[in-house]
Parts: structure tokens; C-alpha cells; sequence
């Protein structure tokens, strides 16, 4: 049985099982999905790596940099080194002085393989419903029971929220961690994919933030990241108040918008387009400015439940979610290491 039971494999989850596992503690994580890496995500479209959640990764704390140079495989700094436009980037903070910005030749989600290595990781395991059971939880999943001492969520805020509201024990505990994630929300992000053929002229930049566009935020040229391209292709992502507005229409509608808009601010024609693909993020980030300062950790029941991911770190973004479930471990740590000297 996994004394820690972390429920999410995005990064801040599988940041803060790569630490508890060095420090020789039993843990598994499980997540719905059928890969690893949460938003820090790359598909395959026509036989090339597209990165369609963060176009790279950007931070100053030494750890969080040294575990991004540790990533193996052909990796790009300074990524993005030819920026175009004078939008405001969804987070201005990466090109601040003192910012390592990089991007990987297989795609970002290179990072989050990395960090999974070696671990216990349950993918395509959806998470229920969560109940106490005398000093443990009881985590009920489509396929069986776990019931771990420790149990660590690091989903999405609203993910976060749904699962706590299963919780049949209202303990005082619960109903504080409950309002404190009521007073914050994330925004989405509406992206399109789109390829585009390899004898048309690129883009002479690797990232844009257009500053007359109501559609669109950041196109990044993804196709410069990829050592042999088989075609160009650009990644958008809109405005989050364009993306609320859009959220729930139908995605035909807000891809031929974007389509459109693209092809305005870069010049491609349409004539050259190959493919275009789209993706909803719900949950793409919080809203500026909203995060905590530490993970949370609270005694229920004689159970202990941690809370981790980008909310609670300041700086949003995949340095705070690393940075999150790290230190996270490391109180997990510090906690076991101090009741065994007693």
C-alpha cells in the first residue's frame, strides 16, 4: 500500500513525487489522462511534435532550472530569441532580466517524461469520489478502492473543487480549504493548430504577440523549435476574455474566427494551409495575481491532505507548480523526518 496517494500528474504533481520518492518514501500517482504533463502537453500531427500548452518554459529558481537543463534531448536557449509585436504576454514576467526561457526539439512535454521517470504513475485512472475512512482516506476510483495516509490533489482549481465537494464529512478542516478556493478562478485559453506548407515563406520570428488584435494573444512558430520540420506550423492562443466568451460555442465557430485572424496578422494565405486542428483549455491559468504564497497541508480526521500546483506559489505558471509540489514534499519530509526523532 502507497503511503501518498497524489492525485493529478501534471507538473506539480510529479514534482512532488520525483522528491518524495528520493527521499525513500512510497508513492503513486494516478490521473485520467492517458500521458503525463497536465497543460505542459505535445501531440504528434502529421509525423511532427506540436506543442499546443505552454510554446516554452521560463523561470529563475536554481532547482526549477537545473531540473529543465537535466531534461534530456535537444534542447533551444534562449527560446523564444526573435519576439515580434508589443502585445502583453500572458505572463510579461518571462522576460524579465534574470528569466531562463527554453524550449525542447521533442516538445515541451519532454519536461513533465522527465520528471515521471522511474515513478509509480496509474494513467487512464479517473478519480470519483473521496471519503475518510478512520485515519487514512478512502480514494474511490473507477477500477477499486486506495486508501493512502496522504492524500495530495494537484489538479486544476475547479477539478480541486469537485472532488472535495464528495467529501460526506464536512469537517471545519475541509470547509476552509473549501473557501479559500472559492475566492479564487482561472481563466481559458481557446488554441488552434495549424500547418501550413513547407515552400511557403516562415515567419522570420519564433514568437508574436500581435497589439491590434481582438482574437488573438501569442502565436508562437512552433515549427522553428523542430530540427527538420515537415511543414511550418504556428500555435495561437486567443485572449482569455475572447476565450470566456467563446468557451461553450461551438468550436467550429471560434476555429474559423481564429483561422481567420491568423492569417490576417501573419500574411499566410489560406491556399497554403494543410491542416488545422483545435483545443479548448478550460483551465488554462489563474488570473494574475491570485496565487497563494505555500502549498497547503491539513490534519483531517488523522488523515493529512496537500493541496499543490500553480495557485499555491507565487508566479503562476510551471515554475510555481514545480515549485509547489516540491516544497510540498519537502514539508511532507521535514514532518516524517521530526515525528521520527521523537
Amino acid at each position: 500500500m502507497h503511503e501518498t496517494l497524489i492525485v493529478g500528474a501534471g507538473i506539480a504533481g510529479l514534482a512532488c513525487a520525483r522528491r518524495l520518492q528520493e527521499a525513500g518514501q512510497s508513492t503513486m500517482v494516478v490521473d485520467k489522462g492517458r500521458g503525463v504533463g497536465g497543460r505542459c502537453a505535445t501531440r504528434r500531427v502529421d509525423g511532427q511534435s506540436v506543442d499546443h500548452g505552454p510554446a516554452f518554459l521560463h523561470g529563475s529558481a536554481p532547482g526549477f532550472v537545473s531540473a529543465l537543463r537535466e531534461t534530456p534531448g535537444r534542447r533551444l536557449e534562449p527560446w523564444p530569441a526573435k519576439v515580434h509585436g508589443s502585445g502583453r504576454p500572458c505572463q510579461p514576467s518571462a522576460f524579465a532580466p534574470g528569466q531562463v526561457r527554453l524550449a525542447f526539439g521533442d516538445g515541451v512535454n519532454a519536461f513533465a517524461k522527465h520528471l515521471a521517470r522511474d515513478l509509480d504513475v496509474e494513467r487512464e485512472c479517473r478519480v470519483d469520489a473521496l471519503a475518510f475512512d478512520g485515519d487514512r482516506f478512502r480514494v474511490v476510483t473507477a477500477d477499486g478502492e486506495r486508501r493512502p495516509s496522504t492524500l495530495i490533489l494537484s489538479l486544476p482549481l475547479e477539478q480541486t473543487r469537485g472532488l472535495l465537494d464528495t467529501l460526506g464529512e464536512d469537517s471545519p478542516e475541509i470547509r476552509g480549504v473549501r473557501q479559500l478556493l472559492s475566492m479564487v478562478s482561472t481563466v481559458p485559453s481557446l488554441t488552434i493548430l495549424s500547418g501550413y506548407a513547407a515552400d511557403q515563406a516562415a515567419p522570420d520570428w519564433d514568437v508574436c504577440y500581435p497589439e491590434d488584435s481582438p482574437v488573438l494573444q501569442m502565436i508562437a512558430h512552433d515549427s522553428a523549435k523542430r530540427a527538420t520540420p515537415r511543414s511550418h506550423v504556428l500555435v495561437a492562443q486567443a485572449h482569455p476574455r475572447w476565450s470566456r466568451r467563446e468557451l461553450e460555442n461551438d468550436p467550429d465557430g471560434w476555429k474559423q474566427a481564429m483561422l481567420v485572424e491568423l492569417e490576417r496578422v501573419t500574411g499566410l494565405p489560406e491556399s497554403s494551409r494543410l491542416w488545422c486542428q483545435a483545443h479548448r483549455w478550460r483551465y488554462a491559468r489563474l488570473d494574475a495575481g491570485s496565487e497563494l504564497a505555500q502549498p497547503l497541508m491539513v490534519q483531517v480526521a488523522g488523515a493529512r491532505l496537500g493541496l499543490c500546483g500553480e495557485l499555491f506559489s507565487p508566479g503562476n505558471g510551471v515554475e510555481a507548480a514545480w515549485l509547489s509540489g516540491t516544497r510540498l514534499a519537502e514539508r511532507i519530509i521535514g514532518e516524517r523526518d521530526w515525528t521520527a526523532t521523537r
